[in-house]
């Protein structure tokens, strides 16, 4: 019979500071989609974009809140893999932790072929594998070195889409306002109803740019992760999480409300990145470059947060007992060092994959990550519902970071994730996903009894949790 392993003790270095941890959880929230133009989603919604991502960011601010409170009872890097185990079972436990070692190896095939697109802006001579590789390598030594050396590099990577961000959204309101940039003329904002109204397509393009929103927000949950090496998670943990809501305004709402008013939602995916018009209207000849830089570091950040996630999953299935118990060894200097490797072998095939396998595969595995990423969520709010359930009244009074409005927003959020999953069916773009999410959950199922994972004595649960 296999060896048991406890997957809430981890023996992880916490030298994530709170700069990094608020940094960290910044970056999770800004995507590369946002920096060019979020077309697809502005396509399909319009203006109401706006509303459709002020609603996913209510519903995710819900969904960091329940991840917290676990989080600082039991900070550990398995994270939402590990109090799936524990709170829901086993199974439970390995489908959620694989599926989301799934969804960032995906995510890392995905963004270093991107960056070698970008970087062929400056140098189209450098073949784009090449970009991707050295982006693989350098990113992997960091993730090697120490979680610091992790944490300093996703810092750096944030702050610059911070001060992006923030610069486009003060200069594009002076523009509405003043006129700056455009002759005096205040661009005002009527164009968010002068083209069709604010629903041009009616509710069902807000509902099916929900998709799109989901996907968006992916990465958010990164906070959770970085819990297990975090220097003083009952603090940083839920600084960070409380922002949440704040950052989707400023960062999301904000950013397209300034976007959408400057220009007819209709040019999205036409004009470029926006960041780069509003920029270049400002005298600023090197704009595209600028924007493109951002992008680079964007797309890297992702991949970065992909191996250190990855590595970190591996660890905690291994001390689940669910993955080979080499994987959950530590360097001297604190990482999962195999874990690491492992992924990245993994994400090196997938790079290659990707230039010899027919496009429509490389697509189906890519439309895994959505599906993927709503289970995860779904999980997490699972899980909480039952941890609150074997605590006594005692207990649940002294928790550190309560969720607010247990029991209903679980299962609001919960039925909006479901709502979220059938949304999918409306987009011929999207359907896919609810064939190969499942696909993928079955043959992880069937995997877990062919090796025999349901036979390994699952550690004897007391039904409470300690309060240090």
């Amino acid at each position: 019979m296999a060896e048991r392993h406890d997957s809430m003790h981890e023996n992880l270095n916490r030298d994530l500071k709170e700069r990094h941890i608020q940094l960290i959880a910044i970056g999770g929230a800004i995507g590369v989609g946002l920096f060019l133009g979020s077309a697809s989603a502005i396509k399909a919604a319009g203006p109401s974009i706006i509303l459709a991502y002020a609603l996913g960011g209510v519903f995710v601010y819900f969904i960091m809140r329940a991840l917290g409170e676990m989080t600082v009872e039991n900070p550990v890097s398995g994270s939402f893999s590990a109090y799936a185990h524990e709170y829901i079972g086993p199974l439970a436990g390995y489908l959620t932790g694989w599926s989301y070692w799934l969804f960032w190896g995906l995510v890392c095939m995905i963004d270093p072929t991107a960056i070698g697109v970008y970087i062929n802006y400056w140098w189209p001579e450098i073949p784009q594998w090449v970009s991707a590789l050295v982006t693989v390598v350098l990113l992997t030594g960091v993730n090697l070195t120490a979680v610091k050396a992790f944490g300093e590099f996703e810092f750096w990577f944030a702050l610059i889409k911070v001060i992006t961000i923030v610069a486009m959204i003060i200069f594009g309101l002076a523009m509405i306002i003043f006129g700056l940039g455009n002759g005096g003329v205040p661009v005002g904002i009527s164009n968010l109803w002068t083209h069709g109204g604010f629903f041009p397509h009616g509710m069902e393009g807000t509902i099916i740019a929900l998709v799109m929103v989901a996907f968006a927000f992916f990465g958010m949950e990164l906070i959770g992760v970085t819990a297990g090496e975090a220097a003083n998670p009952e603090k940083t943990i839920p600084s960070a999480i409380n922002k949440v809501f704040w950052r989707v305004l400023i960062f999301y709402v904000g950013a397209l409300f300034v976007i959408l008013s400057i220009y007819p939602w209709e040019q999205m995916g036409t004009i470029g990145s926006p960041f780069v018009i509003i920029f270049a209207k400002l005298g600023i000849p090197a704009a595209a470059g600028i924007i493109n830089f951002v992008v680079i570091t964007a797309s890297a950040s992702a991949c970065n947060s992909g191996i250190y996630v990855a590595g970190r999953m591996l660890y905690n299935l291994s001390l689940q007992g669910k993955a080979p118990k080499c994987l959950s060894e530590l360097s001297k200097s604190g990482v999962p060092r195999k874990g690491i490797l492992a992924s990245v072998v993994m994400m090196l095939i997938s790079v290659v994959l990707n230039y010899l396998i027919p496009a429509e595969v490389f697509n189906y595995l890519v439309n895994i990550i959505t599906f993927v990423g709503v289970f995860a969520w779904f999980m997490i709010m699972w899980a909480q519902l039952n941890f609150r359930k074997r605590l006594t009244p005692e207990q649940v009074a002294k928790l550190k970071f309560p969720m607010r409005g247990f029991p209903y927003c679980n299962w609001l959020t919960m039925a909006f994730l479901v709502f979220v999953i059938g949304a999918m069916a409306l987009d011929p773009n999207d359907r896919i996903s609810l064939i190969v999410g499942p696909i993928w959950l079955i043959i992880a199922t069937v995997a877990y009894y062919a090796a025999g994972y349901n036979k390994i004595d699952d550690p004897k649960r007391t039904g409470t949790v300690e309060n240090k």
